[in-house]
């Protein structure tokens, strides 16, 4: 066949380029694992399969792998929207929670007839934990009334039976039994506090029947007199008994997320460890980065610089073992005595489950997801550190176009800026097919971990109390600025887009310098900050005063920063993508930006999407956003 020159010429210029990897096959290869959970003989997980939208809990043992989850189920809990600790083993039985109806159902592991435990139709139910001692399940449950919304820890017997093991507090995260079942510890946290800012580590002792016979909060650190300015208060998570009955904990005391030993006392004793975070912000119930082990070892998985390792690590004498190398993000640990499972991630492999041999430190793969490229095809991160606002250095991963075929290294890409969700969350160095779909196509992408992202410290974290839509925005224009410098992007063909709070500072951004970008995409983005705060969820209730202040105070300053208030300063053709489920961020603040952005005459599109709720989940949805979105790119992207 004839190719006409004029189209030749235009499928060389970056950012056109054809790719074998289309959106069907980025959304394939979107597959996520999480809650792992083992005994002796088998592990389980929940998968998301994106072809159907389902997340499905699979088994494996040493015979083989198989899914246990009958049609018409899906395990994922929505507690805090955000869900997490949707599955738990026990003897002979797991249990889990259905995603349609926020249930607890028993499931056996051999004829797989599943049952309701729970039939509280306004109540969601998650940090689903055994009690085999008393033969009950715990479980966090977050009760819907018509005046408010109610969060208590609950035990409830395998027959049904259902009681309140503590309430009172506002949120309450990652419960855990003492081995011998006598000892129950959980993080809770009151508004208006966050659980990155200030929570409580609670110690309780339980008797034979189940009942709590008293409890404490472990003391949080106290100021010294010689450095008035330490952290103070402090965000304690996932707290766990060792083989020991000794109770551990993550608190970032020090400036960072470190591992504790809780003394007999009440007092609080370092672990070793290196000087950096361990977890990231609990958004989910039930994370697990840190595994107490056998004979005082650790396993321990922190990020340094962006970069994430694994070991084993002695509590007493520091001595270290390092694992799984060549991946670089660690997260759902999990353990049976012999073998350390967990999913990690790499540059080549968005996520995979393995599992080390705690003796020997070999490693197996026992699921992963398909590459949807070959390996010299894939765009590997780079590490971004650049000067900001203030002298502050800001952090991210910057990926050059990778085509084989349209290889072109005399003209600079064009630039997609990456703002990700939260915004107290963070972007890792792994493999993300969303990002593989435009390097393949000609664009070089800045994925940024803005100040304020997770993973550097609580110093960094902190860095966005007051100032969102502001240093994040910095962080944006210098990240372009640094990479322009460097003559690796075009500074005229600079794209940006972000996703729920990533969407907001994409839409800061374009007010605060529309004339850097050629055009930009919101999905589910904020843009009324102030109706955001009016009408969202209890667990991110008290966020936005966080992030930007009281609007009672200044309220000046939610009119300085809501990008509807100053669309009339926005020019950048923007296309908006938004599920009409969304329970974060409404529906109505997409459609009240999008009507002011016509009212002033700038490009927009918006596609909704009927089923979706705050973060697109269905194959058919991810896939129609790439395509769209890559063709409203080009539309701006000419000469």
């Amino acid at each position: 066949m004839n190719v006409p020159r004029e189209s030749s010429a235009k499928a060389e210029q970056p950012g056109f380029w054809t790719s074998s990897l289309d959106a069907a096959q980025a959304v394939a290869a979107a597959s996520d694992y999480a809650d792992l959970v083992c005994d002796e003989q088998r592990l389980l997980w929940v998968e998301f399969h994106p072809e159907d939208g389902r997340s499905l809990i699979h088994e494996w043992t040493e015979a083989g792998q198989r899914c246990l989850t009958p049609p018409g189920y899906s395990a994922r809990s929505r507690v805090y929207e955000y869900g997490g600790g949707a599955l738990c083993l026990a003897s002979g039985f797991l249990c889990f929670v259905n995603e349609d109806d926020q249930q607890i159902y028993v499931q056996g592991l051999h004829d797989l007839d599943c049952r309701a435990l729970t039939q509280r139709g306004d109540c969601r139910y998650g940090a689903l934990l055994n009690d085999p001692l008393r033969d009950r399940l715990i479980a966090l449950e977050e009760c819907h009334t018509a005046t408010a919304v109610e969060h208590r820890l609950v035990a409830i017997s395998y027959a049904g039976e259902r009681d309140v093991i503590t309430e009172g507090a506002d949120f309450y995260n990652s419960p855990c039994l003492s081995p011998d079942g006598l000892h129950l510890a959980w993080i809770e946290w009151d508004r208006p506090h966050l659980p990155w800012t200030q929570t409580r580590l609670m110690s309780a002792v339980v008797n034979d029947r189940g009942q709590i016979v008293s409890k404490k909060s472990i003391p949080s650190a106290q100021p010294e007199v010689s450095q008035p300015e330490a952290f103070l208060p402090e965000a304690f998570q996932q707290p766990q008994f060792d083989s020991s009955g000794e109770l551990l904990c993550l608190t970032d005391r020090s400036g960072y997320w470190l591992p504790w030993r809780v003394l007999a006392d009440g007092g609080l004793e370092s672990v070793p460890s290196q000087t950096a975070d361990h977890a990231p912000a609990p958004w989910q119930l039930n994370p697990r980065h840190v595994l107490g082990l056998a004979n005082g070892w650790l396993a321990l998985s922190w990020l340094e610089g962006g970069y994430g390792h694994l070991a084993l690590r002695h509590n007493t004498s520091a001595e270290e073992r390092r694992l799984a190398h060549g991946y670089q993000r660690f997260r759902s640990l999990a353990s049976n005595g012999r073998w350390l499972f967990c999913v990690a991630g790499s540059a080549l492999c968005s996520a995979a489950i393995v599992r080390i041999d705690l003796h020997t430190h070999a490693l197996q793969i026992i699921r992963e997801v398909p590459a949807a490229l070959p390996a010299e095809e894939v765009s590997q991160p780079q590490r971004l550190l650049y000067m900001s606002g203030g002298g502050d250095i800001a952090h991210g991963y910057f990926y050059p176009p990778c085509n084989c075929i349209h290889a072109s290294p005399e003209t600079l890409p064009p630039l997609l800026i990456f703002t990700h969700g939260g915004p107290t969350s963070a972007t890792y160095a792994v493999l993300d097919n969303r990002i593989q779909y435009w390097t393949q196509r000609g664009f070089a992408v800045a994925d940024l971990n803005y100040r304020g992202s997770v993973g550097f410290g609580r110093a960094y974290r902190q860095r966005l109390q007051g100032q969102w839509g502001v240093i994040d925005v910095e962080d944006v224009l210098a990240a372009i600025d640094n990479l322009v410098a460097a003559g690796r992007v075009d500074a005229a063909k600079v794209f940006i887009r972000g996703s729920s709070a990533g969407g907001y500072t994409t839409l800061c951004s374009l007010v605060a310098a529309g004339g850097r970008f050629r055009a930009a995409a919101s999905l589910y983005g904020v843009s009324d900050p102030l109706r955001l705060r009016a009408n969202t969820h209890k667990f991110e209730a008290d966020y936005i005063d966080w992030l930007i202040g009281d609007p009672a105070c200044d309220p000046e300053r939610y009119l300085a920063r809501s990008p509807l208030e100053r669309a009339a300063e926005i020019t950048t053709p923007v296309i908006f993508f938004q599920g009409l489920q969304d329970g974060v961020v409404l529906p109505d603040q997409t459609e009240r930006m999008v009507a002011a952005l016509q009212t002033h005459g700038v490009p927009v599109e918006c596609l909704t999407f009927a089923d979706e709720r705050h973060g697109f989940r269905a194959a058919q949805t991810l896939r129609s956003v790439l395509e769209h979105e890559l063709a409203f790119y080009q539309r701006w992207l000419q000469d």
